[in-house]
């Protein structure tokens, strides 16, 4: 009967884990493997609907890819299931009946009983044996290092290898069958030092492709993160686009419904003028035929019957008056109804449109309360227009062109700009920089400094606020802004105006660019400073303005000659539409300056030094 160790060796050993089987699977060439060694097979090769044997290189069709769709070897299965129950007996002892082996010498193959390990463990030369315990053979976590025995010669051990047969052979199988055929021999101790050294450098090899295939595998999850990342950026940038662009058809939708209320209010004057002429003539003629008509209550004399007379006399003249023309309201009527909305479809134009069939005039001509006493203006947050003073003080005035405020009287200004939380920015003309709070009476200065350029390094400039309240300033001297934020401190960032003397100062409220003007020229700057857009017209001096709706409008000054013609254009500056033309000014005595803004209602405020015009539609 074969031994307990000759049913390991022989049946009970999967070829791929040398452990006892678990989960038998047959293929179609009859090789048998343990079920998750052909699963970890199956998931090294191409073909997902075959297997290929490792032992004979046969394929084995595989249903749906499924390894546990093969045949399972039931008898096989039972036999392990057998043999785990059982513990092997003791191989060292030369007794008769065997005791249970309680350990297993990895150097020697031999099992132990608890006897025979005591005697192995306490001999010197065994001392360096490799002894395990067989509760951890049997589960599988240690597979055995063993000599198996020859199945010719079944006493004596496997102890070379064919190198040309790839198998183990005993010493008379050496010399009866292989040398004679010319076989190459090993000493299978050898062998195996070769195939645990081939084992090593194919683990090593295999540690380090692991270790570049786990690199490739994190350069992958940080490209993904990237990819989200980027991802998220752009799903951010549409969105704010969007925003911003809704925020600016908005303020168009809104500066344009104004127009359409300014017309309407014009309109339904003149119409109540009208109508209001027609009441007082029937009011008067009314109250005279009340009168006329007492002269039949009793006979007339005297003073009386002159009184009749001449009332009547007042009567016939109303009577042949001519009757109202219905043309005159029919004409509003006919004038309002030549307005009409024409919507922007051109490419690369943010604009929700415009309304045609109307014009433009001045409203009102205001005179300052100074001479030579405007330095800027600015849009006030309540609706009204700033107009900051080098004498001191700031000007507030309504649509209709009415001094509604004066405030900051002591400071002389250069430069005034509001934030978004109506702080107020102001640079005076020492060139220094300083927050304000308005109150009811007195605004309240702030306790924040700004290191600005001085005169002497920099000269005067302009100054604006950009949507995420970044305040410019610009230098004319030294052809360059600086940008600081509402904290104050240095600037944190500067950016040259690539080569343009930069006089007024403007920043659209959607993307980061700026406008300024050169003396003929208006110039479009990029964040980093670089020209993007010109206008010009020689000759012809450029006072520009950026709206709600970031729309650009360029009053165009004839010094010479006194006229001034104000033209809306795109933020990319293409042309919209002509708003006023060649309208006569009063030409400055001292100071060639002027300033262009748009009110919230949509009314043009026009300032040169001591006048300040004010145009809406008619």
């Amino acid at each position: 009967m074969a031994t307990f160790h000759q049913i390991i060796s022989q049946n009970l050993e999967c070829p791929i884990c040398l452990t006892l089987f678990n989960q038998p699977k047959s293929l179609a060439c009859s090789h048998t493997f343990c079920k998750d060694c052909l699963e970890r097979i199956s998931q090294t090769q191409p073909n997902q609907q075959a297997i290929t044997c490792p032992v004979c290189r046969k394929e084995t069709p595989l249903p749906n890819g499924d390894v546990s769709k093969l045949h399972t070897v039931v008898p096989l299965n039972s036999l392990v299931d057998e043999v785990k129950t059982k513990n092997p007996t003791c191989t060292a002892c030369e007794m008769d009946e065997k005791p249970t082996a309680i350990t297993y010498c990895q150097d020697c193959g031999k099992y132990m009983c608890k006897l025979c390990d005591s005697k192995h463990s306490g001999w010197t030369p065994f001392s360096t044996h490799t002894v395990v315990a067989m509760s951890e053979v049997l589960s599988g976590k240690v597979p055995l290092k063993r000599r198996r025995k020859c199945k010719r010669h079944p006493t004596d051990d496997e102890e070379c290898f064919c190198t040309d047969c790839r198998e183990y052979v005993c010493h008379k199988c050496v010399v009866l069958k292989h040398l004679q055929a010319g076989h190459q021999i090993e000493d299978a101790a050898i062998h195996e030092e070769k195939l645990i050294e081939n084992i090593n450098e194919l683990q090593e090899r295999t540690k380090s492709k692991k270790a570049t295939i786990e690199n490739h595998i994190d350069s992958i999850e940080t490209q993904r993160n990237e990819i989200t990342n980027m991802m998220r950026r752009l799903n951010d940038d549409i969105d704010k686009t969007y925003e911003e662009y809704m925020q600016l058809l908005s303020a168009r939708r809104e500066t344009l419904k104004c127009q359409v209320k300014r017309l309407s209010e014009k309109f339904e004057k003149e119409l109540q003028v009208m109508e209001e002429d027609s009441r007082q003539t029937i009011r008067h003629m009314k109250a005279i035929e009340e009168l006329v008509t007492n002269g039949v209550k009793v006979p007339l004399e005297k003073d009386a019957l002159i009184a009749h007379d001449t009332l009547c006399e007042n009567l016939k003249i109303f009577l042949g008056r001519d009757d109202p023309d219905d043309q005159s309201p029919r004409g509003v009527a006919e004038r309002a109804q030549k307005i009409s909305f024409s919507k922007h479809v051109k490419v690369n134009e943010l604009c929700l449109g415009e309304l045609k069939g109307y014009t433009w005039d001045i409203k009102a001509d205001v005179e300052l309360p100074g001479e030579d006493s405007m330095n800027c203006m600015t849009r006030a947050p309540d609706g009204k227009m700033a107009v900051g003073s080098p004498e001191g003080g700031i000007y507030l005035y309504s649509p209709d062109g009415e001094l509604k405020q004066t405030v900051l009287k002591d400071v002389k200004i250069r430069q005034n700009e509001f934030l978004s939380n109506g702080r107020y920015v102001v640079r005076d003309t020492n060139e220094k920089m300083s927050l304000y709070i308005p109150q009811s009476c007195q605004w309240e200065k702030l306790d924040v400094t700004f290191e600005t350029m001085s005169y002497n390094e920099g000269g005067t400039g302009g100054l604006t606020v950009d949507r995420d309240d970044n305040i410019y300033v610009s230098y004319r001297k030294a052809k360059m802004i600086q940008v600081f934020t509402p904290q104050g401190g240095k600037a944190v960032r500067e950016i040259m105006c690539d080569g343009c003397t930069p006089q007024q100062l403007f920043s659209f409220h959607t993307t980061m660019k700026l406008i300024l003007n050169d003396a003929s020229t208006v110039v479009c700057l990029d964040g980093n400073g670089k020209k993007e857009n010109v206008l010009k017209k020689e000759g012809i001096y450029a006072w520009p303005a950026v709206c709600r709706d970031d729309s650009v409008i360029v009053a165009w000054v004839k010094r010479e000659e006194g006229l001034v013609s104000i033209d809306r254009y795109t933020r990319d500056f293409e042309h919209v539409h002509n708003i006023i033309t060649d309208f006569k000014i009063r030409k400055p005595e001292k100071r060639n300056w002027f300033y262009l803004q748009e009110f919230d209602s949509g009314e043009i405020a026009f300032c040169i030094p001591d006048r300040l015009y004010i145009f809406d539609v008619i």
